[in-house]
């Protein structure tokens, strides 16, 4: 199993926001997890990468128990995160963003890496000199979802990546998330308000509503 969520309660100060979740997701399994704004989805994709941590329940990722381990043990097992506001420093070149999950973890084949996320998204490989903070909104996109290959070699979590982005980056995006899933090799939890994107992508639907979770035929 390489995510397995088990009963999680989780608050943000005295507000509960997450109630007795629980969601599973296979090696090389695609899985949408939708909700409207406001639902929780953010704050699952958070605990899950161990920024907020639960009161209630357990995180194991690849087996490894990580309900109380710093955020940053979870970049070490291959975990990557897109978050939905992109984070991205505006300051720092579209490279050096993509980058900075290697350099934070010492990833000895960085370079490599680099390589095969170009490869997958050469757009963002034809302006990786340029400032992130000259991009479009879309194009931030390309370059946070870069950000997270970068580091997640087992597990990425994509918060709402389709959403304020123009149709046409939306349709490229769900492309490059179909020759992700193609290769077999990575395990994707994708959040979406609907999924009129993901339909065609995923494997299993979990659907949020006021913090709590059911799965449903996908």
């Amino acid at each position: 199993m390489m995510l397995a969520v088990q009963g999680i309660d989780a608050f943000i100060e005295r507000t509960q926001i997450l109630r007795a979740v629980s969601l599973s997701l296979e090696k090389g399994q695609m899985a949408g997890l939708v909700g409207r704004n406001g639902a929780g989805k953010t704050t699952l994709m958070r605990t899950i990468m161990g920024a907020l941590k639960p009161t209630k329940g357990g995180v194991h990722i690849a087996g490894n128990d990580e309900t109380r381990a710093p955020p940053y043990d979870q970049a070490r097992l291959g975990v990557g995160y897109m978050p939905e506001d992109r984070r991205l420093v505006p300051e720092l070149t579209v490279e050096e963003n993509i980058m900075v999950p290697a350099w934070a973890t010492n990833i000895a084949d960085a370079s490599s890496r680099l390589k095969r996320v170009f490869e997958l998204l050469p757009e963002i490989a034809r302006f990786a000199d340029r400032k992130a903070l000259a991009l479009s909104g879309g194009q931030q996109k390309l370059v946070a979802l870069g950000r997270a290959l970068m580091v997640g070699q087992q597990l990425i979590l994509l918060d709402e990546p389709f959403e304020g982005i123009a149709p046409a980056l939306a349709q490229r995006l769900v492309e490059v998330l179909h020759a992700i899933k193609g290769q077999g090799e990575l395990s994707i939890l994708l959040s979406e308000s609907d999924y009129t994107h993901s339909a065609g992508l995923i494997d299993r639907l979990f659907v949020i509503e006021r913090g709590s979770v059911t799965e449903r035929g996908s």
